[in-house]
């Protein structure tokens, strides 16, 4: 849906590059994208005629002109997503499309006592849904927390890059964790097991945020979900 705003604005076929890519189901609100186009165009109105071209499921928040040679996937220095977790008793019919829902009473300390052995770099392949044919496994979680917030439970990880589902999988394993289905001192034993089959269950894809994607020059293109009371 971008790629054809964005090629009837230039009047010419423009490809995209995004910084990270999301399964269906799969939100995002600091997705970055970047194209290359040799037509003249008032960037300063581009976000108002991409919005006003695109569905209401889909919008721009700001648009610049960068250095050539600049990729959204591969400039990326770090990636930051936040998984939404609805921890009562009963289904919302509001927040099904935004959030998990797990009915199982959650041990909080459990969870973050578990994710504490997630960070720093490993080899996450235990975690990661399809092996990457080219990059190999290894990646740096530099930041991982879970705490409450309006009513849900917010999973916030930030890392230099993730493999295919893998804060799907962490989200899982970790809610295993909580729930009282994994131990939570087995997390180092997971990751170095290097065996998909040893971690917990890929949660569902409607809780996961792509959230900001960090850039050379402290540009940060981060924003909170709305779910947990950010603006809309």
């Amino acid at each position: 849906m971008l790629e054809a705003a964005l090629s009837r604005i230039f009047d010419e076929p423009v490809k995209i590059a995004g910084a990270g890519r999301t399964d269906s189901g799969v939100h995002a609100c600091g997705q970055v994208v970047s194209f290359e186009t040799a037509r003249a165009f008032p960037f300063d109105r581009l976000r108002i005629a991409l919005n006003s071209a695109l569905p209401r499921d889909l919008s721009v928040r700001e648009a610049t002109v960068v250095d050539a040679g600049f990729s959204a996937r591969f400039s990326a220095l770090e990636r930051s997503y936040v998984y939404a977790i609805l921890p009562q008793p009963e289904p919302s019919a509001l927040l099904a499309r935004w959030s998990y829902h797990v009915w199982l009473p959650i041990d909080l300390a459990a969870m973050q006592e578990a994710s504490r052995g997630l960070i720093g770099t490993f080899d996450f392949r235990s975690f990661c849904g399809v092996v990457p044919e080219f990059g190999g496994t290894i990646r740096t979680i530099r930041a991982l927390s879970i705490e409450p917030r309006a009513g849900l439970l917010r999973m916030h990880v930030v890392a230099d890059g993730f493999l295919h589902r893998m804060v799907r999988t962490i989200a899982g394993t970790l809610i295993e964790c909580g729930t009282g289905r994994r131990d939570p001192a087995g997390l180092a034993a997971i990751v170095e097991g290097r065996d998909r089959r040893g971690a917990g269950h890929t949660a569902p894809a409607q809780g996961l945020y792509l959230a900001g994607v960090r850039y050379a020059g402290g540009y940060d293109s981060y924003a909170e979900p709305p779910i947990f009371g950010a603006p809309r």
